[in-house]
């Protein structure tokens, strides 16, 4: 098999094992709040210390990625995601459970900067988009890993076991793979964040992916908690499920969708559709009208990211590594408040209407992508 082909297939399965693993974690929150008694702000203080975590890997993972080949933090990375998240299954107090979520965090920052900084890499090397593609994988690894979780909630399958069997399949194929990804990716060109200066340019799509990640951090987290506790689902993991089937179907097609509309207007797509789903879930709380709702979400929130991504990778500043590495400090940050910032609306004023939140977040795409492509434009001329 040509080398090129054979990177790009082993690629989309470190995708979709991240998918399996991080939706692994997020499905099974719902158990943590029983299993612990947390209220909604209690759960939103444990998720705090994400966003911390990640914060702390960020110097870490730019010189990883300009030190190693990609390949090489990719695989720890992984491997130190499934062994955290074991650790959370386990964990026997909060305490516990706090330095397990914070070591998931902080692994997850560095997986996200070595697996997205390698995408843009091997993008290069082919005349086609396949950034969306790579992006719908992960997503389809967070279908499987949902119903893996649905599977295990019906049957009551503890979250320590399912979690650990996860855990060892995945670091089984993550070695296994290592061998296959693709080599010699350490750029050539400026890689330090020292003199750093804010570009507009970087700082328009950190923005704009911030708004993005910040529902979806939100969905991935509070899915199960609002059918559980506001639509009263016993199942509790399926609005999650067609949230994360809905969103892997739009990311396979977003690579044609930007080829059709161009990003622009898939932006304002995007935003439409988010707020519309959010809007149906929050006024008709039921099981169907809910069901839709996410379905709309799903098909919003996934084309933002590879956009984002693409649009990163054509920086004429700084490097793959740090763009990416900035860039997705804007998501990350996004992804991982946007939980804990839900949970303390949701208890002042109830997970309804905390909800809301994300359509404010995707109503945001729109002026911001605006002012980004006016920006781009003037650059141009």
């Amino acid at each position: 098999m040509e080398a090129i082909k054979r990177q790009r297939i082993f690629l989309s399965l470190y995708f979709f094992l991240s998918g399996v693993c991080f939706s692994t974690w997020t499905s099974r929150i719902p158990t943590i709040k029983a299993n612990f008694n947390f209220n909604d702000a209690e759960l939103g203080t444990v998720l705090l210390f994400m966003p911390i975590s990640s914060m702390i890997g960020l110097p870490l993972s730019g010189w990883l990625v300009s030190r190693f080949d990609t390949r090489q933090p990719m695989t720890v990375a992984i491997i130190m995601l499934c062994i955290s998240m074991s650790f959370i299954g386990w964990a026997p107090n909060t305490l516990a459970l706090i330095v397990a979520v914070s070591l998931f965090a902080f692994s997850m920052r560095i997986m996200n900067i070595a697996i997205n900084t390698q995408a843009l890499t091997l993008q290069k090397l082919f005349e086609k988009k396949i950034t969306g593609g790579l992006h719908g994988l992960w997503s389809t690894g967070g279908i499987v890993g949902i119903g893996i979780s649905t599977l295990f909630v019906a049957f009551d399958v503890g979250m320590a076991t399912h979690f650990s069997l996860v855990a060892v399949i995945i670091i089984g194929v993550a070695i296994y793979s290592y061998q296959n990804l693709l080599t010699g990716d350490r750029s050539t060109q400026p890689n330090s964040f020292k003199g750093f200066k804010p570009d507009p340019y970087i700082v328009y799509l950190g923005v704009i992916i911030f708004c993005a990640l910040l529902c979806e951090g939100g969905m991935f987290d509070w899915s199960g908690v609002y059918f559980k506790e506001v639509v009263n689902e016993r199942i509790f993991t399926v609005g999650y499920l067609i949230f994360m089937i809905c969103m892997a179907t739009s990311r396979f097609a977003s690579d044609w969708l930007m080829e059709k509309f161009g990003m622009p207007k898939t932006f304002l797509m995007s935003s439409g559709l988010v707020m519309a789903g959010i809007t149906l879930a929050v006024i008709f709380p039921y099981f169907w009208t809910a069901m839709v709702g996410f379905c709309l979400v799903g098909f919003g929130a996934a084309p933002v990211i590879p956009m984002t991504y693409i649009l990163a990778g054509l920086s004429k500043k700084y490097s793959p590594g740090v763009t990416v590495s900035i860039i997705a400090t804007y998501g990350i940050v996004g992804m991982l408040i946007g939980p804990p910032l839900i949970g303390y609306i949701s208890n002042a004023v109830g997970l309804r209407i905390a909800f809301v939140s994300f359509a404010l977040s995707g109503f945001m795409l729109i002026p911001i992508s605006q002012l980004f492509f006016k920006y781009q434009k003037k650059m141009q001329d």
